[in-house]
């Protein structure tokens, strides 16, 4: 059956029948043919935006790795910690309940007893509270598992501290305060044995208490004012709410539970406080699975809610902490970019030059596969690699004609005066990388350049990929006193100057970069818009497949490849493509 055919609920029904078969293969130990079927599976889930049995497959998947090969166990269990996340966030029972079993065998293969018993006991816990089981019954030994663990298994896992233990390890390095929330409800849950968990955060701010649920696969926050509800009161007074008869006690409000259809029977609230205990929020714990909530539940809850305060308090700082850096961080890019538009307003000639070279400076950069730091700190030089022309005479920098040998040497220093200025502002080590690139795009690769005359690896990378792009742009370039130069004696240039003037691996690279990322900078100039044909038609070429076209005899050339040549040329010279088509 053809899968693109199938209707949503086919798509589910066909991968669910491939997940079935691959847990058969994987019991038979046929990894290969485990794998493929999983890997389908998946791939049909998730584009169905079924994010529980996305999680079955992910578990199966890390269970599969480690069974592969033991020594990628750290691996595996990185998997099954993302599909464990994936489980709480569609709040998905069967997915828990198999990913805590496949947790427990793992533990239990590398002799770690304690989190093995943990684990199973929390699947055993799962696994009998009537919900269908699907595919876990695929699962040989499944039930048997389960089955051998001890009841004093049971009582370990609510045992207060092994359930501090396990809460701390869940919330210790969280600092997503949404997937913090989400953890500790759902481990506060299991450890107290309840149905239901919600934390609820105070807003002082705006005097409301707020939280995430999970509804189907997204999330939303519910917010209401502080003063409403049993958490409200609990944020208000301090007091903790024990109800063992939530329909016989004047408190409750059955209204949700109206909406929703949900029989709320038990509910335990108390408030959570950071180290100086100031409430910052609330637990509000509903259906004790067994009985009523006990003194020893809101000592349990007491204990959890001061690791819990800390680790809330703890990622709204590291929150607010992100906030303030990435105002900075838009704060100095502005910055950043007002300087180069002081050059721009001033020398209306070359007005977007430093936007362009940052352009090709990035995708060389990119393509030479490095980091994001690195790439991040080229551009940063690139767009600030001309600011040292805010010291060069009106009269030399707006100059139409040819320069005289002392307006050249005056326009030189613009590199050394955007060294003076780069190096007051006070800056970490990244951008000391910053001013070093920046004034060093006029170097040479043989030593001629200037400003220090510094030649081959004492030239740094980013400079020896800004001096590509310079020049790159500046004869590419339109000038109200010249047009722009034949592509194909631009990049003979390049070629020409490889090892002398220019770096030969930046140009080689250079070189491989496709067409249609080139063809998108000139249009910052011209103004055009790049019809997606042609964009497609582009990117299959790069700029050598273009310069080897051009060195071609005219009359050799097929249809596709003199398209091609004409195709560039369009986007290349923009609305002068008819002026200089017979350049």
């Amino acid at each position: 059956m053809d899968i693109t055919t199938l209707t949503e609920t086919k798509d589910i029904e066909y991968a669910s029948n491939l997940l079935h078969t691959a847990v058969k293969e994987f019991n038979k130990k046929n990894f290969s043919m485990c794998e493929n079927l999983m890997k389908e599976a998946k791939s049909t889930f998730k584009n169905n935006n079924d994010g529980a049995n996305t999680s079955i497959c992910m578990a199966i998947e890390g269970f599969l790795l480690y069974e592969k090969d033991k020594n990628k166990y750290e691996e595996a269990l990185s998997l099954l910690e993302d599909a464990k996340y994936l489980a709480l966030y569609t709040q998905n029972h069967e997915a828990k309940t198999f990913i805590e079993y496949v947790l427990g065998i793992i533990y239990k293969t590398e002799k770690n007893y304690e989190l093995a018993k943990l684990h199973l006991a929390n699947a055993k816990n799962l696994a009998f509270k009537g919900d269908a089981l699907n595919v876990l019954d695929y699962i040989t030994g499944y039930l048997d598992d389960i089955q051998n663990v001890s009841d004093g298994l049971l009582s370990n896992k609510r045992d207060p501290l092994v359930a501090l233990v396990k809460i701390g390890q869940s919330v210790s390095a969280e600092t997503n305060i949404d997937q913090l929330l989400r953890v500790i409800a759902e481990e506060t849950k299991e450890a107290i044995q309840a149905d239901r968990c919600t934390v609820f955060l105070f807003d002082k701010e705006h005097n409301e208490l707020w939280s995430k649920v999970a509804l189907g696969l997204e999330d939303s926050e519910i917010r209401f004012p502080a003063e409403k509800g049993l958490a409200g009161h609990c944020v208000k007074t301090g007091e903790t709410i024990n109800i063992k008869d939530a329909y016989n006690d004047s408190r409750f409000n059955p209204e949700i539970d109206n909406k929703t259809g949900y029989k709320t029977k038990t509910i335990l609230c108390m408030p959570i406080k950071n180290l100086q205990q100031k409430i910052i929020g609330a637990f509000q714990v509903l259906n004790k699975l067994e009985g009523y909530f006990t003194e020893e539940d809101e000592d349990l809850l007491v204990a959890i809610g001061s690791s819990a305060g800390i680790a809330l308090e703890n990622a709204q700082l590291f929150k607010n902490q992100q906030k303030m850096l990435e105002e900075q961080k838009i704060v100095f890019e502005s910055f950043i970019e007002t300087l180069a538009a002081s050059i721009d307003a001033r020398d209306k000639i070359t007005a977007g030059h430093s936007t362009r070279v940052r352009m090709y400076s990035s995708m060389i950069a990119k393509a030479m596969n490095l980091s994001d730091n690195e790439v991040n700190i080229i551009e940063k030089a690139a767009t600030l690699h001309d600011i040292g022309k805010i010291g060069i005479r009106d009269s030399v920098l707006q100059k139409e004609g040819r320069l005289t040998e002392e307006e050249y040497k005056h326009i030189q220093s613009h590199v050394e005066i955007t060294h003076d200025i780069l190096q007051k502002i006070h800056m970490s080590e990244d951008f000391k990388k910053v001013a070093a690139i920046a004034c060093s795009h006029h170097e040479k690769f043989d030593g001629t350049g200037y400003y220090r005359h510094n030649s081959g690896r004492e030239i740094p990378l980013g400079g020896r990929i800004l001096a590509v792009s310079d020049v790159f742009d500046a004869i590419t370039s339109k000038r109200h006193y010249r047009d722009k130069m034949p592509i194909e004696k631009v990049m003979s240039i390049l070629l020409k100057d490889s090892g002398t003037h220019f770096d030969g691996s930046v140009v080689d690279v250079f070189m491989q970069l496709h067409c249609d990322s080139i063809i998108k900078v000139f249009l910052t100039e011209n103004h055009l818009e790049l019809k997606p044909e042609d964009g497609e038609f582009l990117s299959k070429y790069t700029m050598k497949d273009l310069y080897d076209t051009l060195k071609m005899e005219p009359d050799t050339l097929d249809n596709t490849q003199q398209n091609f040549i004409s195709l560039f040329n369009t986007y290349y010279y923009g609305q002068f493509a008819e002026d200089t088509a017979n350049d």
